[in-house]
């Protein structure tokens, strides 16, 4: 049995390559579910979310059942063109640059990749953001 909030391992497989693959990141359990760190910031948070434990998330999101989400730093000049997209993607209220995204049987795992490089480049120091090759 797992516990509220656990992650599907298949889901974590795919993520970790990706967040410890860029320069000095860490994995470590979180409040609920997994989170990457660079230095004491967090640039990838996923969780799964039962609507009955975790209202916030669940509001945020609009979700109805129990759902995998990933919560990643978005540049602000990238939000609007992902909301505009619909879901899977959404806009929690707790920073300017949080967004959200649904995982589920239909994600793009590139695009997840590309979103968790430019989540870690928003909040590593510079000089590491610099040695991240950066998708177009």
């Amino acid at each position: 049995m797992t516990a509220p909030g656990d992650v599907d391992p298949e889901v974590l497989d795919r993520l970790r390559p990706v967040c410890l693959g860029l320069p000095e990141t860490y994995e470590e359990p979180a409040w609920v579910g997994t989170r990457w760190r660079i230095r004491k910031r967090t640039f990838a948070h996923v969780l799964t979310v039962d609507p009955a434990r975790q209202p916030a998330h669940a509001r945020a999101a609009a979700l109805d059942r129990p759902s995998c989400l990933l919560i990643f730093r978005s540049p602000p000049d990238e939000i609007a063109g992902l909301l505009g997209c619909g879901y899977p993607f959404y806009k929690p209220e707790w920073g300017p640059n949080v967004m959200g995204m649904v995982l589920d049987d239909d994600t793009d795992w590139g695009e997840v990749g590309e979103l968790l490089t430019e989540s870690y480049c928003v909040l590593a120091p510079k000089r590491l953001a610099a040695l991240v090759d950066r998708p177009d």
